[in-house]
C-alpha cells in the first residue's frame, strides 16, 4: 500500500492533513484560528489553496487548477452578440406561446370525453325492458 500524501495547513504549519481529509481539515481550522483566516484568502480556482491575501493575487494567474478557457476578468457579466435582422436579411423570430400538455393529461382528456355528462340527456333502462 503506498503511503497517502501529506499537506501542510496555512493556519497551523505543524498540522499535517491527508489531502482526503484537507477540505475539511481547513474549514475545521479556519473557525479555530480566526484572526489568521481574516489575512488569508481561498483560490477561485481551488478552495484548497489558501494564501494570504497579497499572495492569493500572485498565485491565481499561474494556478494549476485555472482552466484555459478562462478570461482574465471571470467576474464581468457575459457578453453576448446577436445578429441583428439587418445582418441576416430576414425579420427576427417572434415568440409564440403553446400549451404544453403531459401524455397523462391527454389520456385522462380522452376519458373525458367517452364519459357521459350529467347534464345531457340519458335513457334510462329498466330491467324486463
Amino acid at each position: 500500500m503506498e503511503p497517502e500524501a501529506l499537506e501542510i495547513c496555512p493556519y497551523n504549519p505543524q498540522h499535517r492533513i491527508p489531502l482526503r481529509r484537507f477540505q475539511y481539515h481547513l474549514a475545521s481550522c479556519r473557525r479555530k484560528n480566526a484572526p489568521k483566516a481574516k489575512k488569508t484568502a481561498s483560490c477561485r480556482y481551488n478552495a484548497c489553496h489558501v494564501f494570504p491575501i497579497k499572495q492569493l493575487e500572485e498565485h491565481e494567474p499561474a494556478c494549476v487548477n485555472r482552466s484555459t478557457g478562462e478570461e482574465e476578468d471571470s467576474l464581468s457579466p457575459l457578453k453576448v452578440s446577436l445578429p441583428s435582422s439587418e445582418q441576416t436579411g430576414n425579420t427576427p423570430p417572434t415568440f409564440v406561446p403553446q400549451k404544453l400538455t403531459c401524455e397523462s393529461d391527454t389520456r385522462e382528456s380522452e376519458r373525458e370525453d367517452h364519459t357521459p355528462s350529467l347534464t345531457s340527456p340519458q335513457k334510462i333502462i329498466r330491467p324486463g325492458e
